[in-house]
């Protein structure tokens, strides 16, 4: 496990399109599809990080609180599982089940999504505002396994209210901190 942070690209940044599979439907779905009619959250995650699995209860809450206020919310795996095996697209049905996650969890086979979004680790947090402009990237908040700082969300929770409700954005965008993206 390599602790990578994410890259801190700009604020404004139009979020790149994508045509991917559902693993929980089957189904394959573009961003246009899944965005949100407030704003759009996009999540770098998988089955195995230890990073991911802090935060995957407050992820799922997170999703569920917001998504009745108009917020897309999409997870994305991008590991090759050819190395693990893991994070297949039939392990992210399953984990997905297992851990309640409602929203869209996309496989990304090519990682050219990872790519284009220079997503670096997971988890890692884009949000989008309705006009599918990045509005913030970074933290979940300051919890880390193991650092004994009780998990919040706070960060994020913040960014969204703020992109719902039309408010300033706290500074500075702390990034997110986890796995790196297991590159083919």
């Amino acid at each position: 496990m390599a602790r990578t942070l994410s890259n801190m690209i700009p604020i404004g940044t139009l979020a790149p399109d994508f045509k991917l599979k559902d693993t929980n439907l089957n189904n394959e779905y573009t961003f246009e599809d899944l965005k949100g009619s407030k704003g759009t959250l996009v999540i770098f995650m998988c089955n195995h990080c230890p990073f991911v699995l802090h935060v995957l209860k407050e992820i799922v809450m997170i999703a569920n609180d917001y998504r009745v206020q108009g917020l897309g919310v999409i997870g994305i795996s991008s590991n090759d599982v050819e190395k693990y095996p893991e994070d297949s697209p039939e392990m992210m049905t399953e984990f997905a089940f297992k851990n309640k996650i409602d929203f869209p969890y996309l496989f990304d086979e090519s990682q050219d999504v990872a790519k284009a979004y220079d997503a670096a680790c997971t988890p890692d947090f884009y949000l989008f505002d309705d006009q599918n402009r990045l509005f913030y990237r970074g933290q979940l908040d300051d919890s880390r396994p193991a650092n004994g700082i009780p998990l919040s969300g706070s960060d994020l929770r913040s960014a969204i209210d703020a992109l719902i409700y039309n408010r300033s954005l706290k500074e500075p965008q702390k990034p997110s901190l986890g796995c790196n993206i297991k590159w083919k």
